[in-house]
């Protein structure tokens, strides 16, 4: 049997066919898009038709790399970007362009939560969660309060994979894991929580489709599709779920003691747990995860973005910036780059902005810049770890995702900064990976999500990186200068 796995992304979907018989992945294929031009500074938007086209291709592309095995293909799965709001009308006509989890536009809206629910505090108490710029729910009430003519006009709400998931199937439908990242989902009761829905309109709730497990398929592919692709007239499509809950099942980390750490553009951090893992700061997300459990989540919006930009400001390629990065010492000679260059989630700072703290005539040179923009990547997902914790999630290894785990140097840095062992996967596909066996768990409803990873996600050791002691107190330093320069800079109204 075949399952093909679907990774629905901010810049592109990729789409992998994994061989359930070898464990290989046959076959793959991209299809890049753009955010949406001219739009004002933090709104963030993408066309939900741009993610329906770049799934036919992938798919269609990795259909015609299998040949006359494209007829072995059993299930499809689908890993979506988290958060976005998908807004459809009563014919199921997009109404306007998704705003993404990346938009920071509606700070005005999370606090008028907030003052309606008694803060923070106060939300976490009612659903577990805080309402943050990037959740759904503040969207939606954006949409409301800023474009009242689209809001009256939307009958449905989606999420990025659900709206695919609608495409490929017919079928409306939300899972508890993605669901969670919407920020209206009480997470003890996995329940939609009816006070925050009826705070935006008493009609949102209807707008929401059933609401049910991560286990059970979303429904089977739909006959024009099947007809297109030339396959079976009973694929099935799982439940699907949020990139990173799909990473998580690709990663192997389905079992307490793994956490996953991703290091794209934005950066996550990531650990199964068998109850819910409430953090009373919110600092650390209590979402659910696609496998009927619980997924403590903490996220960074500056990880590549930062590095990128360096590399771009000094003209390097990744090459020289990796050996620029080996060649300079732990601690950056001083510097301390705080990398909130969109902003932040985590700490929870929208209007954040990037700091270079310790120039000197000695460290003021491209290299030391650069290793300073890697390691304070890596401190603010460093943040998050301290507060796993705290929290009682103590990881014995932890495994790397994202463009930022192909660098020698940086995993080093992972391994020094976390002061853990790190790993990176065989396939740098997690989150497809994931969605695949999720698929093939659907289809072959005798395996568990253990036997399956033990199966399908193998590590690559020769990336094996183990912190080196000496540096610990060198980190441990400079988080804690990252920490207390945010703070202040933020409490005096610089940051």
């Amino acid at each position: 049997m075949i399952f093909i796995g679907i990774d629905s992304g901010t810049q592109s979907t990729k789409a992998v066919a994994l061989d359930a018989d070898s464990g290989e992945i046959v076959a793959s294929a991209q299809a890049a898009y753009a955010l949406l031009d001219g739009l004002p500074s933090g709104h963030l938007e993408q066309n939900p038709a741009d993610w329906i086209d770049a799934v036919r291709t992938t798919v269609g592309q990795c259909l015609t790399t299998l040949g006359e095995r494209r007829h072995e293909l059993a299930g499809i799965g689908v890993s979506g970007q988290q958060h976005g709001l998908v807004v459809l009308d009563a014919d199921d006509q997009v109404v306007r362009a998704a705003k993404l989890w990346c938009d920071t536009s509606t700070t005005d809206q999370c606090a008028q939560f907030a003052a309606e629910f008694g803060g923070d505090a106060g939300l976490i108490e009612l659903a577990g969660n805080p309402i943050l710029p990037g959740y759904t729910i503040p969207k939606l009430l954006w949409l409301k309060q800023n474009e009242p003519e689209n809001f009256a006009r939307t009958r449905s709400v989606l999420l990025p994979h659900d709206y695919i998931n609608f495409r490929l199937t017919g079928t409306k439908r939300m899972e508890y894991g993605d669901a969670s990242g919407t920020g209206a989902l009480n997470i003890l009761r996995r329940e939609w929580c009816r006070e925050l829905l009826d705070f935006i309109d008493p009609r949102v709730a209807e707008m929401l489709p059933p609401l049910g497990s991560s286990l059970d398929a979303h429904g089977t592919l739909c006959g024009e599709l099947a007809e297109a692709w030339d396959v079976r007239d009973d694929v099935l499509v799982s439940a699907g779920g949020g990139d990173n809950m799909m990473g998580a099942i690709g990663t192997g980390n389905v079992t307490p003691g793994v956490v996953t750490a991703s290091l794209g553009t934005s950066g996550t951090l990531y650990a199964v747990a068998e109850a819910p893992v409430i953090d009373p700061g919110g600092e650390v997300a209590a979402f659910c995860d696609s496998t009927d459990r619980w997924l403590p989540l903490a996220c960074t919006m500056n990880v590549t973005v930062v590095t990128e930009a360096v590399r771009n400001l000094f003209g390097m390629d990744l090459e020289t910036l990796d050996a620029a990065v080996a060649n300079v010492e732990p601690g950056a000679g001083g510097l301390c780059f705080l990398p909130y260059l969109n902003g932040e989630r985590t700490p929870n700072l929208p209007d954040g902005c990037g700091v270079i703290h310790g120039l000197n005539t000695q460290n003021m040179s491209p290299t030391h810049i650069a290793r300073a923009a890697m390691e304070g990547a890596t401190l603010g997902l460093a943040y998050g770890l301290d507060r796993f914790r705290e929290m009682g999630i103590n990881p014995a290894e932890i495994r790397l995702t994202g463009g930022g785990s192909n660098s020698a140097a940086w995993r080093q840095i992972a391994a020094d900064v976390f002061d853990t062992q790190v790993v990176t996967l065989a396939t740098s596909e997690s989150a497809g990976l994931g969605a695949a066996i999720q698929a093939a768990r659907c289809v072959m409803g005798d395996s568990g999500y253990g036997e399956l990873c033990a199966r399908y996600v193998a590590l690559d050791e020769s990336t094996r990186c183990t912190p080196v002691a000496s540096r610990r107190e060198v980190y441990q330093e400079l988080l804690e200068k990252h920490a207390s320069l945010t703070r202040e800079l933020h409490a005096t109204g610089h940051l």
